[in-house]
Order: C-alpha cells, then sequence, then structure tokens
C-alpha cells in the first residue's frame, strides 16, 4: 500500500468514517473509496453490499479480479438507562461486537453489580453523552420511562447522525413524549426518527424477549439501510 493511500485510510478511521480500498489482484493496483463517494463510484453496487455487510470480498469486475477490503468503524449502542431491558441487552450487543455504554444518573441502577463489565456513566445525559462523540455508527436507545433523563438524551442523539435512535413506550406514551420534545425546539423530522414503540414486533413481553426484539431491529437498520452512503 502506497504510503499516502495508507495516510488517508488512517485519517478516515480515526474519524470514524467506512472506507473501502479496492486492490487489483493482478496489478496489485489500489484506490481508496469513502463512504461519502460510493454512490457515484462504478462499482456502487458492490462497494455498498459489502459495506453493508461489513465484510471484505473478491469480486470480478470488467474482466479484473478486485479485492474490496471493508473498513468500517466498530458499532456502538449507546443504552440510557441501567433497567431490566438493558441488562438483557447489552451483553446481547456486545455478542454482537457492539462496543456498549450504559448510561443512568441513578445509582441504584448503573452499578457493577448489575452491569459486569458493561462501561457505566452514573451521570445525567448532558454530562455524560457528550465525551462519547455519537455519530453514525451508533445506535442510540433510551428505555428509562423517565422524561427527566430520556428527553434531553434523545435531543442529543438528534444531533447526531446516529444510524437508530428507538425509545420504550406505548404509542399514547410516545405522543406525549412528542409533544415534550417538540416544546424542547426538536423538529417534526427529529421525532420521526425515534423508533417507538421500541424494537420489532415480535410479541416480545419479558424484558429479554424486548432485548431480542430492539436488537434484531438495530441489526435490520444497520444491514439494511435505505441509503448505505448517507
Amino acid at each position: 500500500m502506497k504510503l499516502q493511500t495508507l495516510a488517508l485510510l488512517n485519517a478516515e478511521r480515526a474519524a470514524r468514517r467506512a472506507v473501502v480500498v479496492v486492490t487489483d489482484v493482478a496489478s496489485g493496483e489500489q484506490r481508496l473509496v469513502k463512504a461519502a463517494e460510493i454512490a457515484s463510484d462504478p462499482l456502487h453496487a458492490a462497494l455498498a453490499k459489502q459495506l453493508r455487510m461489513g465484510k471484505s470480498a473478491m469480486i470480478e469486475a470488467d474482466g479484473h479480479r478486485l479485492f474490496l477490503n471493508v473498513h468500517a468503524p466498530t458499532a456502538r449502542l449507546v443504552i440510557i438507562g441501567a433497567v431490566h431491558i438493558s441488562q438483557a441487552l447489552a451483553p446481547m450487543a456486545r455478542a454482537l461486537d457492539y462496543d456498549v455504554t450504559v448510561i443512568d444518573p441513578r445509582t441504584a441502577f448503573a452499578s457493577p453489580e448489575r452491569f459486569p463489565d458493561v462501561p457505566l456513566i452514573a451521570e445525567w445525559p448532558e454530562v455524560a453523552l457528550p465525551p462519547l462523540n455519537v455519530d453514525a455508527y451508533t445506535a442510540f436507545v433510551a428505555v428509562t420511562h423517565d422524561p427527566k433523563i430520556d428527553d434531553p438524551a434523545l435531543l442529543h442523539a438528534f444531533e447526531r447522525a446516529c444510524f437508530y435512535i428507538g425509545a420504550l413506550g406505548s404509542r399514547k406514551t410516545h405522543a406525549k413524549r412528542g409533544e415534550r420534545l417538540k416544546a424542547m425546539g426538536a423538529s417534526d423530522a427529529d421525532i420521526a426518527r425515534i423508533r417507538a414503540p421500541i424494537g420489532l414486533n415480535i410479541g416480545a413481553v419479558s424484558p429479554s424477549e424486548i432485548a431480542v426484539s430492539i436488537m434484531a431491529e438495530i441489526t435490520a437498520t444497520l444491514r439494511m439501510p435505505k441509503d448505505l452512503t448517507a
């Protein structure tokens, strides 16, 4: 790999932006394709597919064997609320290689005993979230059912390009949430980004089942986005 290509690759990775390095197997010629450039690239379909899957692959194009080396940031999951659902959701997400952080100012809930080996921040969202640099490879879940905690967290998520934002609550609860968030400056477009009721509709009842439905919805959103290069 040429030094210039390596430098560009490292810069994109440091900024948590996806990139694909395309190598002609026969000639060794390489080029770097940034995520924002995929839509206009001749290999758009193949690049988009591999980026969606997060996997490198060998392809054939115009008589050439090309290796697509995908460099995608590790997906993150920020959970607002150290509740029972979170106790099931956090290890499930970690098993899927997400970097997980749980935030809850209530220290009785956000304890190492309840969340072994999971990073915990026992602070209010206004304090805890800014240092995390929530970005386009972050899934954001609010499950405290407490507006004092969930609402400010959601407002923060609106300012970021999170690929998933979900919040616990019925349609009636969500409607009231929307009214509160609008009063706090959120737009209709912001509120429309919230998946609520959270999770896929699989008839989930228990905290563990709800966690499964949430993780399934997050996975579907990550792997099957409407626009992979947005």
